[in-house]
């Protein structure tokens, strides 16, 4: 990796652990929550936490294994950010592999902020990506 790549992986490593903390570790408790109480938690009084078109169209139990789903997915994705941080192709390769799929789960949940972090992984991959290495 070259020294002007690496501060761009590593940032990209950021953007992609900051959005499997925020959004895939809190779907565990909250499919715990859902499957316990049969509705979604809600954020203060503002809004459900993963309300979305999919609350309001699927049953309980099939809400919450999206929820284990996409947790599974955002554990992917971090392990795509441990690789970035290595400075490897294959760590750029997967996170930005798995943003279409992402984009799904988003839309489903109604989540807005991921996009902004997403737009970052991008950008950051993109301007590290001849520094990073590849497999031999």
């Amino acid at each position: 990796m070259t020294a002007k790549s690496e501060p761009n992986a590593r940032r990209a490593a950021i953007a992609v652990w900051v959005f499997a903390a925020c959004f895939g570790l809190p779907a565990v408790p909250i499919s715990l929550y859902l499957l316990q109480y049969r509705r979604l938690p809600w954020l203060g009084d503002l809004f459900p936490m993963y309300g979305g078109p999919w609350s309001a169209s699927m049953a309980v139990p099939q809400l919450a294994a999206t929820l284990w789903v996409f947790a599974a997915l955002c554990l992917l994705v971090a392990f795509g950010g441990w690789l970035l941080w290595s400075g490897r192709r294959s760590g750029g390769i997967l996170v930005l592999a798995t943003l279409p799929i992402e984009a799904v789960f988003w839309y489903g949940y109604a989540l807005p902020i991921p996009v902004i972090l997403a737009l970052l992984r991008v950008v950051f991959v993109a301007a590290a990506w001849s520094g990073l290495k590849r497999r031999k």
